[in-house]
C-alpha cells in the first residue's frame, strides 16, 4: 500500500502559498527547502511545510489537491490556522515526516 501527500508550503505566515502531492513527503520537502524544484517554489523561497494530509488512494489524493488549488486564498489560510495556528514548519520541531501522518492521524484524510 502506497501512501499519498497533499501539502501546502508557505515563505511565511501568511506569504505565498503552493500546493503539492507527492508519495514522497520527506524527499519532496527536502527539494523544496534545498530549492532543488525549478520553478514556483524556489523563486519565491517557499521552504516551510505548514500542512499535510494523507491519502491511501491516489485518486484521492489528487482530487484533493485540485480541490484545494482552487480554493480562494481566504479558506487557505483558515485551513492552515485551524490545523496549525502557530505556521509551524512540521519538517520541524520535532514533527516527524511522515511517521505521525497515517490513518487516524490529525492530519489523515481519506
Amino acid at each position: 500500500m502506497k501512501n499519498y501527500y497533499v501539502y501546502i508550503m508557505t515563505s511565511k505566515r501568511n506569504g505565498t502559498i503552493y500546493i503539492g502531492m507527492t508519495n514522497d513527503i520527506q524527499r519532496r520537502v527536502f527539494e523544496h527547502k534545498q530549492g532543488l524544484v525549478e520553478g514556483f517554489t524556489k523563486e519565491y523561497h517557499v521552504h516551510l511545510l505548514v500542512h499535510l494530509e494523507w491519502f491511501g488512494d491516489v485518486r484521492d489524493a489528487i482530487r484533493r489537491e485540485k480541490q484545494l488549488k482552487k480554493w480562494n486564498r481566504q479558506w487557505k489560510l483558515e485551513l492552515i490556522e485551524k490545523e496549525n495556528p502557530e505556521w509551524i514548519d512540521l519538517s520541524t520541531n520535532g514533527y516527524k515526516l511522515p511517521e505521525v501522518v497515517g490513518p487516524g492521524s490529525p492530519h489523515s484524510r481519506g
